[in-house]
């Protein structure tokens, strides 16, 4: 067959359903053990801070109530350090607390509607009695009784927050982001069994009892957020503060997250400290986020003339929803393509029209729009016909910022819901926009959990720039200069703190993309930073992420910066380095050229990797977004120039750039030596659940002779609704999911005794050899250190192996784990892709792979249609 011959994606075959096997969780640590052996010590410790907890509650309480101070309605703010092992939820169970936020230090904020905690200190002295049931207090390790709270406000303020906190004047006036949970101290049950001596009356009225209680409990949660929110709003009003913006109701500006609430507010510093100090449902109180858009001042006019004619795209073409500074929407090379009945300003100062590129001196969301539709290279002759629509958001105004009354959450769902549920149904949406500093890594950020929660709502895909570093930059968040005198070295100094991502880039549903440099330069004194095509580019903020998340993903071309030998150094865009910018449309509102090489930036990256996704989307446009996701993230290579690194390099550059760059052949089809295998449709499991698929290798791929290199992939793309005030992916998720392979030489029913918890032992024949990931569940076990492939929603794995090690049968089982959710229809949506690719291409895969999988698909449907004929009443 003819080497350039492409082939669509094969669909996996989910061979059985079933209960999973999931690991036990964790034991009692050393000191919960010693505790259960001193329990009147450790009661009485408990106790004891307890009481200085109380009465120092009791008497700011008093003396907030004589000097005419607002109520709270609220409880007691608490501080505990727990057992890693003890679900956090089992507080509400035994003590009544109410879960604030919890932390990866081992620490639970909580908040006691019983002010004098007898219900707590009764729990206490039935564990010093060694009465039945009251083991779990031996978990809790401390109560802070510090009166000062220092610890509470350790983790609520922000760090510049913190450092202001004692040198507050109270009349200083602060703009700030308060997070408040409302998740109350109540659960839904575990939903009942039916037992065997149940009559069908008996049953039936278990179960309805068991409806309404699970009702109740989201009817006092919508109650209970209402409630909070008024509170604030009182407290806020009685300082004469303001809320810039109100956003805990249902409607299109609304930023709701299942747990907590998020308000934008201006309130003097006496307000301030009043509010944080008393209200104990306060998990996070942070400054709003400074926007960067990369600009620089130099231009180097260029003139270009051009003979071309532009098309417009197909009525159906997918559309791309580029929020940014607005478009020149009339430019040549964009006025085809750009949807104008959906162009819309949401700068509330600004007319709705007034949707212009007026970002001095050559516009972004222009350059932005550009690259969605144009990629790599403007065409400059001839016939050109778009295969996208690009739709103009426009949220900057002229000098590249948000008003302080524009809160990010809000904005970005009113943003989905005007495109989403627009004509076009958009489904991809390109976000350009970034904090200037490095995000923070305790909680989500109300930003970046409502794209989590959009995306998990509306089958949608964000694509977001990672964000880029200044060019100088005071501490603690230094810049390009600062970071190459500062000892480390580039592309070393990328991995430190102060090179994070920034917010929103931490979002677990969003693609993050970071920039990668087109080439080397060097000429007199100027020098990029990069020394070869594909490495790193100075300025792209890195990973990891959140959480320890693979952030970004994926890295584009964005080009370089350079830097002279001056000291310190200067970081400019000489006109003589342009092949080392990216090509972009230009706005010519202020004059110059149409499309220049005159500026870098993840922002130029970004947009690239949307530009697949809308191909993609053509290619299948019934299938979610979260297969595009998979798709794209799948098709990542690293640059040939990282072969043979040793180990730890190559764990640094998944910090750096993630799985690679993308590429739209990959993403979209197969050739004979290449085949990809999807899920269709969107597939849902839920928490202790297990789907199996199975892909057949053929005899002729498994060959005892021969040793063909064989790369196989398997990229996990999921959501599931987020909850703000946990730590962690398992806390942040209402379900979260990962997936397991077989061995080599493993068989089909032995993997299933592994995976399935309804299998019965099965004796395992031949050898079974660890597969041979790359990253591996565990950083201790794959190739790389100290990085997993299941911490995000995203999860990518490969293996180059022998084919000849193959097994019959290479099988993956996704599993589902229990998240922040009790509720059992709670579920996780998801989409699967494998790709096998013989890499020297000694024999032809793809047609024997399609026969194999056709077969195994007659015989999975003949099995279930036999299945269907047993008459099981006999």
């Amino acid at each position: 067959m003819p080497e350039d011959r492409r082939f669509g994606h094969l669909a996996l075959v989910l061979r059985v359903k079933g209960p999973a096997k999931l690991s036990r969780p964790p034991f009692y640590d050393d000191t919960s053990r010693n505790n259960r052996l001193n329990r009147i010590t450790h009661g009485d410790t408990l106790r004891a801070h307890a009481q200085e907890l109380v009465a120092a509650w009791n008497l700011r309480s008093a003396e907030r109530e004589k000097r005419g101070m607002p109520p709270t309605k609220a409880g007691v703010p608490l501080l505990l350090k727990i057992d890693p092992s003890l679900d956090v939820d089992s507080l509400r169970h035994f003590f009544h607390f109410e879960i604030v936020s919890e932390h990866e230090d081992g620490f639970v904020i909580a908040a006691s509607a019983d002010l004098d905690l007898s219900y707590f200190q009764e729990r206490l002295a039935e564990f010093a009695a060694e009465a039945r049931g009251s083991a779990s207090v031996a978990q809790i390790h401390e109560l802070d009784s510090d009166i000062t709270q220092a610890e509470r406000l350790r983790r609520i303020l922000s760090e510049a927050l913190l450092q202001e906190w004692p040198l507050m004047a109270d009349t200083d006036s602060y703009i700030v982001e308060i997070g408040v949970t409302c998740a109350g101290d109540w659960q839904i049950p575990t939903r009942p069994k039916r037992g065997r001596r149940d009559t069908d009356e008996e049953w039936a009225k278990k179960a309805d009892d068991w409806s309404r209680t699970r009702v109740d409990a989201y009817v006092r949660w919508d109650r209970l957020r209402e409630q909070r929110a008024e509170t604030v709003t009182d407290f806020i009003g009685f300082y004469d503060g303001e809320i810039l913006g109100d956003y805990h109701t249902f409607d299109e500006d609304a930023s709701i997250l299942p747990d907590s609430f998020t308000l934008r507010i201006r309130v003097t510093a006496l307000a301030l400290k009043d509010l944080v100090l008393n209200y104990p449902y306060i998990f996070e109180v942070t400054e709003p986020d400074e926007i960067e858009t990369p600009q620089q001042t130099r231009r180097d006019a260029h003139d270009q003339a051009a003979v071309i004619r532009i098309g417009v795209p197909p009525d159906d073409a997918p559309a791309v929803c580029v929020i940014d500074s607005g478009m020149q929407e009339e430019h040549l090379w964009l006025e085809p393509a750009v949807d104008k009945t959906s162009s819309y300003c949401f700068i509330k100062s600004k007319a709705p029209n007034a949707v212009a590129d007026e970002l001095p001196p050559s516009g972004h969301g222009t350059r932005v729009g550009g690259a969605v539709l144009y990629g790599e290279s403007i065409p400059t002759e001839g016939e050109v016909q778009p295969q996208v629509w690009i739709q103009n958001a426009r949220v900057l105004d002229e000098n590249g910022n948000m008003d302080a009354a524009t809160f990010p959450p809000a904005l970005v769902r009113r943003i989905i819901a005007f495109y989403h549920r627009g004509p076009r149904q958009t489904r991809i949406f390109n976000h350009c926009i970034n904090s200037l500093t490095p995000c923070r890594t305790l909680h989500m950020s109300a930003w970046a959990a409502e794209i989590d929660q959009l995306c998990n709502e509306n089958d949608i895909l964000f694509i977001q720039s990672a964000g880029n570093l200044r060019g100088s930059s005071p501490a603690p968040f230094f810049g390009m200069v600062e970071l190459l005198t500062g000892g480390a070295g580039f592309p070393r100094y990328l991995l430190s703190p102060s090179c994070r991502v920034a917010n929103p880039a931490q979002s677990l549903q969003a693609i993050t993309v970071g920039s990668v440099a087109y080439r080397m330069f060097q000429d007199g004194s100027w020098r990029s930073f990069a020394s070869s095509r594909g490495e790193v580019s100075g300025f792209s903020r890195t990973g990891l992420g959140i959480w320890d998340s693979i952030k970004p993903e994926v890295a584009e071309f964005g080009g370089d910066c350079l830097y002279n030998g001056n000291s310190p150094p200067d970081v400019d865009n000489p006109p003589a380095a342009r092949e080392c910018y990216p090509e972009l449309l230009r706005a010519t509102l202020n004059g110059g050229p149409a499309f220049d090489r005159d500026e870098v930036g993840t922002s130029f990256a970004a947009p690239k990797v949307a530009k697949i996704a809308a191909q993609i989307q053509a290619n299948l446009p019934s299938e979610p977004a979260l297969l595009y996701r998979a798709l794209i993230i799948q098709s990542a290579r690293w640059p040939d120039s990282s072969d043979g690194l040793p180990v730890e390099q190559r764990a640094e550059l998944l910090k750096l750039i993630g799985y690679g760059i993308p590429d739209l052949d990959r993403a979209t089809t197969n050739n004979d030596f290449r085949t990809t295998f999807i899920t269709e449709g969107v597939r849902a499991i839920g928490a202790g659940e297990c789907h199996m698929y199975q892909i057949p290798i053929p005899e002729l791929m498994r060959r005892p002779g021969d040793d063909f290199d064989m790369r196989v992939e398997v990229t996990l793309s999921y959501s599931a609704q987020p909850r703000r005030t946990r730590r962690g992916l398992r806390g942040y998720l209402s379900t979260w999911l990962d997936w397991r392979s077989n061995r080599r030489g493993e068989s089909l029913e032995a993997f299933m005794a592994r995976a399935l918890r309804s299998e019965q032992g099965i004796n395992q024949s031949g050898s079974a050899e660890a597969f041979g990931w790359t990253l591996e569940s565990r950083g201790d076990w794959g190739e790389l250190p100290d990085v997993r492939r299941d911490v995000g929603t995203v999860q990518k794995d490969w293996a180059v192996v022998k084919s000849n090690v193959l097994p019959e049968n290479l099988c993956i089982a996704v599993r589902g784990h229990r998240g922040w959710s009790r509720d059992p229809d709670s579920m996780a949506n998801y989409s699967l892709v494998v790709t096998l690719e013989i890499l020297g291409k000694e024999i032809e895969i793809y047609e024997s792979l399609r026969a194999a999988i056709s077969d195994l698909y007659a015989e999975v449907e003949s099995e279930s249609v036999e299945l269907d004929e047993i008459d099981i009443s006999e």
